[in-house]
């Protein structure tokens, strides 16, 4: 059986080789699964992506399923508490900034009807079809992450930096940049276009 040609950044193991075939740059318009994707990357701010994937079920247990509504009411008992987890990462900023994004998060519901119409029309609803020969031709910012990151902080939110929000653009299926020859590449976009 010949083997699947994939994005070359996921080639470390069966973890990032799954993350990638099953769920990166697939576009997610749910807003619980925008909202696990949101705090994943702010916590991965300045670490790497793996270290936040390997952990991804211990912050799903730690914050509640990513259920916003409960993170927004975090007491600072609670806060304290995801400070001693060893399971995720211990960043109390990060932790806090959790809190803080799940309360913006929820006011651009009320703005916006939903916090998916938001942050879609950022790219017209649509996901941007880039056409990459190779992982180094993948830019860390763009002119719309730069716009959004920059909307993101007029809000409230906290570790929004264009670099993570360009990843979780990527990550939610708003930009599609596997590369040419990905076995994934057109599949996915096909089956989930709304």
């Amino acid at each position: 059986m010949p083997t699947k040609t994939r994005c070359a950044w996921c080639e470390k193991d069966d973890l990032y080789r799954n993350y990638h075939d099953t769920e990166w740059g697939i576009p997610v318009y749910d807003d619980q699964k925008i909202f696990e994707f949101l705090i994943l990357e702010t916590f991965q701010a300045g670490l790497s992506w793996y270290t936040v994937l390997a952990k991804r079920e211990n912050f799903r247990n730690a914050f509640d399923n990513f259920d916003y509504q409960k993170v927004a009411n975090y007491s600072e008992e609670k806060i304290a508490l995801l400070k001693q987890d060893a399971g995720i990462i211990r960043n109390g900023l990060k932790i806090k900034a959790a809190v803080t994004n799940a309360i913006a998060f929820m006011e651009v519901q009320k703005e916006f009807g939903t916090f998916s119409n938001y942050i879609w029309g950022f790219v017209d609803g649509k996901p941007i079809n880039n056409n990459r020969k190779n992982v180094k031709e993948v830019p860390a910012t763009t002119e719309i992450s730069d716009k959004l990151s920059k909307d993101l902080k007029k809000r409230g939110f906290k570790f929004v930096g264009s670099t993570v929000v360009y990843a979780h653009m990527q990550a939610t299926g708003m930009v599609n940049d596997h590369v040419e020859d990905c076995w994934t590449r057109n599949q996915k976009y096909v089956s989930t276009l709304r």
